[in-house]
């Protein structure tokens, strides 16, 4: 079922600009951790532990009322309280969350910008083998409020560095005194836009400018691969963040809706 949630998603992207699924939600399907609900023309991505869902209907097959029978049988194999993405937040997703009654919990806003020339950070590197251990306990702690990226295993960073738009050129790491400060990481999307992935710093090191330098390498490496236009999602909440990404230039381009239904 990878397989075809793979393609859905491509085939979702490709209509709606946005993807379906996120990459999370691929990679603990791919590892039996989520399952499908679904078929390939209307398929449901679920979360037994997390009770959440990710659903999508392909593009040539919508308007049949495949959506709102998809939600409805997801809804009737988990209940309540149950929480799902709309990536995009397209009308015809608002629709179905407003008829099942869920309400918005959360927005993630995706923003767009050109990419400028830059230059990668003094200091800065590229990603290796034996930095697993120390990124990944600095994601942990740059994200330790964040419900998705914050618990990122082993396991995750191996998935995610196995996919075909990885490159660990891409994966840029500032080393400090005391272990790593900060990171960024950028994944090709097509042919001109590219994804500021992630970027983190560490805890103790938020206000020395760092965020702006990772953003630099971000941007470097964004330049290096021939992208011109960064894309990146951001919590609507989160105003230093979104202080950093629209003094770089950043401007909205779409958001992303967690729905609700409570028990």
């Amino acid at each position: 079922m990878i397989e075809a949630a793979r393609a859905l998603a491509a085939a979702c992207a490709a209509a709606d600009g946005t993807p379906p699924f996120s990459d999370q939600a691929l990679v603990e399907l791919a590892r039996g951790e989520r399952r499908a609900i679904g078929d390939a023309t209307a398929l449901a991505i679920v979360s037994d532990t997390e009770r959440e869902a990710e659903l999508a209907v392909r593009p040539d097959a919508r308007g049949r009322g495949l959506g709102t029978a998809l939600a409805a049988r997801v809804v009737g194999e988990l209940g309540a309280p149950l929480e799902a993405w709309a990536h995009g937040d397209l009308p015809s997703a608002t629709a179905t969350a407003e008829r099942l009654s869920m309400r918005r919990v959360r927005t993630l806003l995706q923003l767009r910008a050109p990419v400028p020339d830059a230059a990668m950070p003094e200091g800065a590197r590229a990603f290796a083998d034996a930095d697993a251990d120390a990124l990944l306990a600095l994601n942990a702690a740059s994200f330790a409020d964040h419900p998705e990226q914050g618990r990122m295993t082993a396991d995750d960073l191996a998935a995610r560095r196995a996919e075909p738009w990885h490159d660990d050129a891409n994966l840029v790491l500032l080393p400090g005194p005391d272990g790593l400060d900060a990171f960024s990481w950028v994944k090709p999307v097509d042919d001109d836009v590219a994804e500021l992935y992630v970027l983190g710093v560490a805890p103790g090191r938020q206000g020395a400018g760092l965020g702006r330098r990772m953003l630099e390498a971000a941007f470097a490496r964004m330049r290096a691969i021939g992208r011109t236009t960064a894309h990146l999602y951001v919590e609507g909440d989160n105003a230093a963040a979104l202080a950093l990404y629209e003094r770089a230039g950043f401007r909205r381009w779409a958001i992303d809706v967690r729905w609700r239904l409570d028990a």
